[in-house]
């Protein structure tokens, strides 16, 4: 999910030379590739894909990845609640320790809660985060859900797939697929404070800085 000089007075001479085209590409604002609405109309979509696709829906059981697939998988709840009357269960899997790039970063990993209310045996587990990359995150997520029981079927939902896989992982229901350069950023961010409601996803260029899961 997301995580977000100018020249202070006397810092420069009167006559300052012309910003350099890097420069000014570093100023450009992030580009929204969803709105809210269209991250609204794409999980409402989802939602249908997937009472579609799976025939027992008493069986769903969402789990939402931190922390961007946390609240996209209350909403998909809320939405499969009102399409089919039914409430499936809800979890939360932090994916932290299974990550199989932890060791070689050298970073000390902040860990996230997980919040998984019961087993996962023969349920459709629909495993949801907000960005897919290289699949390194939803197969650590896989891995995770491992310790939970074993799931008649596991299902993938990404809000954004911007591609540069580096493992063999298939993302069934896609809000929006967004060619990228390996180099750029795509974030989702709460928009007027409320996650519940307002979710956009934005692109911040390699050219301004930054990487991608």
């Amino acid at each position: 999910m997301a995580n977000d000089t100018p020249h202070g007075p006397g810092s420069g001479s009167a006559s300052e030379a012309p910003a350099s085209p890097s420069s000014a590409r570093s100023a450009e604002p992030p580009q929204v590739v969803l709105d809210s609405q269209q991250v609204k109309r794409s999980l409402l979509r989802i939602a249908h894909e997937i009472v579609e696709r799976n025939d027992h829906l008493e069986n769903l059981y969402l789990v939402g990845v931190p922390n961007g697939g946390v609240p996209l998988a209350r909403q998909l709840a809320a939405h499969l609640e009102e399409i089919c009357g039914i409430e499936p269960v809800l979890g939360v899997l932090d994916t932290t320790l299974y990550r199989d790039d932890l060791v070689s970063s050298g970073k000390r990993p902040r860990l996230r809660r997980t919040e998984m209310p019961s087993a996962v045996d023969e349920r459709v587990v629909i495993l949801i985060d907000d960005v897919c990359s290289t699949g390194r995150t939803i197969r650590a997520a896989m891995d995770a859900l491992m310790d939970f029981g074993r799931p008649q079927a596991v299902q993938v939902v990404a809000l954004v797939d911007r591609g540069h896989r580096e493992l063999p992982i298939k993302i069934d229901y896609v809000g929006k697929n967004i060619p990228t350069q390996r180099g750029d950023r795509v974030q989702m961010r709460v928009v007027d404070g409320d996650p519940g409601e307002g979710l956009e996803v934005i692109l911040i260029s390699a050219a301004a800085g930054g990487a991608g899961s």
